[in-house]
């Protein structure tokens, strides 16, 4: 439309807001941290970094002070950082958080949760079970993340909840993605995954609270077994050439002993 009205104001368009430096510096590194783009016992100096993100020092410094306040690097004594071994006690305390706020959240959703919603996570199961059969663990741990980002969704109106549930889950991924390299690690993630969608279209609250704990109880389980394994020293090796299950695995009845479902 090139209509112009005359006498009119001239229309002043919004300035694009400008994310500053500092904020994008530290976005990225903490997104390449949680996705384990670095390893355990890698070193972070600012000289280095700044050269590659070709930035100043100073934002450098700025995100690796904010990482280092949330716990997800650690500064040397010498200079720079360097990227921790995760501790059993991390894992369990990220894991009993998570069991408490999905089951929660399963409950305040079951009763309102639409048949097209139920339809779409029925869906994710399948395409995840799907990937299974190819052995295609990426595309596994893919529909395992759609499936509870799908639920976290439904309380988007909750929204100091729904930023719990959202910062909570780039901690736990980085986890998933390790442990769900194995078939039997993803084969009962699925089978969590029915039974939460059993309990949802029951429409039972307790129901919904207590499976959803129980799957995160087990997802625990792996994580701090693949965690165990990968600390010994042929733990990395083994781990990549044993695809039929996640190694290491305690006997079915110590399983139950450790609180798995």
């Amino acid at each position: 439309m090139d209509t112009i009205v005359r006498g009119s104001a001239p229309a002043v368009l919004p300035k694009k807001k400008t994310i500053p430096v500092s904020i994008k510096t530290y976005a990225f590194l903490k997104a390449k941290v949680l996705a384990g783009r670095f390893k355990p016992g890698d070193r972070l100096t600012e000289e280095h970094l700044a050269k590659v993100l070709g930035v100043s020092r100073t934002p450098i410094r700025e995100a690796l002070h904010k990482l280092e306040l949330e716990g997800l690097i650690k500064s040397l004594e010498t200079r720079g950082f360097i990227i921790p071994p995760d501790s059993d006690e991390e894992v369990e305390e990220l894991f009993d958080l998570r069991a408490v706020l999905e089951g929660y959240t399963l409950r305040l959703i079951c009763e309102t949760i639409s048949d097209e919603t139920l339809r779409q996570l029925d869906g994710y199961i399948e395409k995840g079970e799907d990937a299974l059969k190819r052995k295609k663990l990426e595309e596994v741990f893919k529909w395992n993340t759609k499936f509870h980002d799908t639920l976290h969704g439904l309380v988007r109106n909750r929204s100091r909840l729904h930023r719990i549930l959202v910062n909570m889950r780039k901690y736990v991924l980085s986890h998933r993605r390790n442990t769900l390299q194995y078939l039997d690690a993803g084969k009962r993630t699925i089978e969590g995954h029915r039974k939460i969608m059993l309990a949802l279209r029951l429409k039972d609250p307790d129901l919904c609270e207590r499976l959803m704990r129980e799957h995160i109880r087990e997802a625990k389980e792996d994580a701090q077994q693949t965690l165990a394994s990968f600390r010994k020293p042929e733990g990395a090796a083994a781990g990549k050439k044993n695809l039929k299950g996640t190694p290491n695995r305690k006997p079915q009845g110590a399983q139950r002993k450790a609180g798995s479902s």
